[in-house]
Formats: structure tokens, C-alpha cells, sequence
């Protein structure tokens, strides 16, 4: 299907919790958010019901997000249900891959195609630090987890903070002798991150993905290896922005998304449907639409205008959109404001927000961002 702008939409992200069992520190406080209410939450049948619906509208893509997907109860059963949904051609997940070595299997055998797990540090101490609450041998037996299970591709989300000092060519290195599809993704400072978030981290820790490349290649040859070049056949599928190169002879790949040096608006093919049922166009807008009363009435023509109504909203770029209404860490992680602030915002506390942080924001480049890109 079209949007009002002639970009071909064929891919659905669905959010399946706001709950996590990590604590990240650009995602959320240490306590966590205010989760939300569970009757609030769509039941699994009632997401599959979505994806139906949506597959009918010509959606063939379904990623499932989070918070931590693999903490939702049932999915390996809502797996099963889309993978079988007639039109729906792939099924992939994001996740933080630490429970990926009990539910491996069962979600490969259930049709789950494809995983990407975020991890953003080789470092045991800094992931500590960045997780509050993860042991990075988890998420490194995930992804052997995922690798032995048959998922293809296995792509790893890697955001990149200048202050965190990351080793980006052992990154890079992870693509040369397994099928690994390393993407290093452009830290964006959402807000006051100093203060609110807890990082630390601001506008001066974003490296752009060409002087990353640079980086990686300078690195590498000081380590006697050749420089990556374009990626050709082990370029692995996707439906994401990502730009991917190669080592010579590697069996995967390292991509870069740079949502700040490169904008891809354009290129978006993709609607959202929150964990409580809202639609949304663009992640970058607080534009919402609410399909979960017309679940829950059992009116597929409902909901199915509510499909096309955020369809037609979807924007042609985000330039226009502030970054100060909204919190940063939720956003990061793609939830939506009152499952952080526990409430809904309102016009005036947007201006609020907006007037408290005016002296920190730089409305060109800081912008609102999901690190689970496909």
C-alpha cells in the first residue's frame, strides 16, 4: 500500500511490552518507568488480529519490539500466529537477546525468520554500566544462540557514543568469521541527557557513521586488515536504512545508520503499533491513533480505517518535529511519553518541557530516535 506520498508501506513494527529486564541508561531511570496498566496492554490475539487486518491492507513485514519482547508471555505463540498469517512474508524480532538461549528454538520453529540483538559494548564492566542489571556473556550466548538456531540474517544493533571509547573494530571484526551483520547506529542526545537521563552523554559524543567508517578502516589497517568495501552477495535482508560494507572474504557485514548525517524519511516504509494499541506514522511525532477500541469492539472496518487515517498522516520528514516534547530515554527505546512520565502530556506541559530545556536544545540535530531499526 501507498501513503499520501507515494512511499510503498509494507512493514509493521509492533511493540509487545513496555516491561524490560534490562535497566539501560539512555532508555529509562534505574527504578524503570511506570509501566502500564494491563488491561491497557494488547492482549496476544488481539495483535495477531492487527497483523491480519494489516496484511490484508498489503503489510508483509512484521517486526516485533518491545521494551523486551521475550519478556511478553505468549509470544512464541503470536510468532506462530503471524508467521501463518496469509501475506505476512517474514516475522523478525529485536531484542536484548539475553533469554534467546531458552526460546531459540521454539521461536524458529514457531516462524520466527530473523533476531537482531542490541548490544552497544565488548566491554564486561561498561555493558554492566550501561545495562545496570546485564551480564554481557548473556547477550553473547544469545547470539549463538540465534546463530545455532538458523536465523537469517543475525544483525547486531551497536549504538555508537564517542565518550564511551567503544572498540569499533572488534565490532566490525564479528562479521569476519561467523554470519554476522554488525550495524553501528548514530548516538542521538534526546533531551537533557546530562541531567535527566543519567548518560552524561550530549551532542559532542555523536560520531558520525563517515567518520566512524574512517575509524573502522584506520584501525584496521593499523591491525594489517583491508578496508571494508561495499557489501555484494552477503548483504543480508532488511528493510531498514542501514548502508552496508564488507572485509573482503567475510561470511557477514558491517552497516551504518546515521539518522543525524543522513537522513532517510524517504526511504520509510513502515507503520508502528504501539503495545496499547495506538498507530503511529512516524516514531518522531507524537501523532497517535488509537486502534485498540475498535479491537476490542470487534470492528475490523474500524480498525482498518485507523490503519489507513495513520497511513495518510505519515509525514514527509521529521525536520519539523522538536525533540523537547518529549523525555529521552523513552524515546530512544520508541515508547511513547506517559509510559515515562505516567501520563498523558498535555499542551501545556509540552510548553513547559519546551521552555525548560530551550537553552539546551539544538532543534537541527537532536531528534527523537528507536535503536531497534530493522
Amino acid at each position: 500500500m501507498k501513503d499520501g506520498l507515494g512511499r510503498t508501506i509494507e512493514y509493521l513494527r509492533i511493540s509487545l511490552t513496555d516491561r524490560c529486564n534490562f535497566r539501560c541508561i539512555y532508555c529509562m531511570p534505574e527504578e524503570g518507568v511506570c509501566s502500564l496498566p494491563h488491561d491497557e496492554i494488547l492482549r496476544i490475539e488481539e495483535m495477531a488480529h492487527v497483523v491480519c487486518i494489516a496484511a490484508d491492507l498489503g503489510i508483509k513485514s512484521v517486526r516485533l519490539t518491545g521494551g523486551e519482547p521475550l519478556v511478553r508471555k505468549g509470544v512464541v505463540d503470536l510468532v506462530r500466529e503471524i508467521a501463518n498469517t496469509p501475506g505476512i512474508e517474514n516475522v523478525s524480532m529485536t531484542t536484548n537477546g539475553v533469554l534467546l538461549p531458552k526460546m531459540a528454538d521454539d521461536l524458529k520453529r514457531a516462524g520466527l525468520s530473523r533476531v537482531n540483538i542490541s548490544l552497544d559494548t565488548l566491554d564486561p564492566d561498561q555493558f554492566k554500566y550501561i545495562t545496570r542489571r546485564g551480564e554481557l556473556q548473556q547477550t553473547l550466548d544469545g547470539i549463538e544462540a540465534a546463530l545455532q538456531a538458523g536465523f537469517d540474517p543475525v544483525k547486531i544493533n551497536a549504538v555508537t557514543v564517542r565518550s564511551l571509547n567503544q572498540d569499533f573494530l572488534e565490532f566490525a571484526k564479528l562479521s569476519i568469521d561467523r554470519p554476522l551483520h554488525v550495524r553501528f547506529i548514530e548516538y542521538m542526545p534526546v533531551g537533557d541527557t546530562s541531567v535527566d537521563a543519567g548518560t552524561g552523554w550530549g551532542k559532542e559524543d555523536v560520531i558520525p557513521s563517515e567518520e566512524l567508517f574512517d575509524i573502522i578502516n584506520e584501525r584496521a589497517a593499523a591491525a594489517g586488515l583491508p578496508a571494508l568495501r561495499p557489501a555484494g552477495a552477503t548483504k543480508p535482508l532488511g528493510w531498514g536504512p542501514a548502508r552496508y560494507f564488507e572485509f573482503p572474504d567475510a561470511l557477514g557485514t558491517v552497516g551504518f545508520i546515521s539518522p543525524l548525517s543522513r537522513h532517510f524519511c524517504s526511504e520509510c516504509n513502515r507503520l508502528r503499533v504501539t503495545a496499547d494499541g495506538k498507530v503511529r506514522p512516524c516514531l518522531f511525532s507524537d501523532t497517535e491513533y488509537d486502534a485498540r477500541a475498535a479491537l476490542r469492539e470487534g470492528d475490523d472496518a474500524a480498525v482498518r480505517d485507523v490503519l489507513l487515517t495513520a497511513l495518510g498522516a505519515n509525514p514527509s520528514g521529521h525536520g519539523h518535529q522538536p525533540l523537547d516534547l518529549l523525555d529521552a530515554q523513552d524515546l530512544v527505546m520508541g515508547h511513547r511519553a506517559h509510559a515515562l512520565l505516567g501520563h498523558a502530556v498535555d499542551a501545556a506541559e509540552i510548553a513547559a518541557i519546551r521552555q525548560r530545556y530551550a537553552q539546551i536544545i539544538d532543534s537541527a540535530t537532536m531528534r527523537i530516535f528507536q535503536v531497534n531499526p530493522s
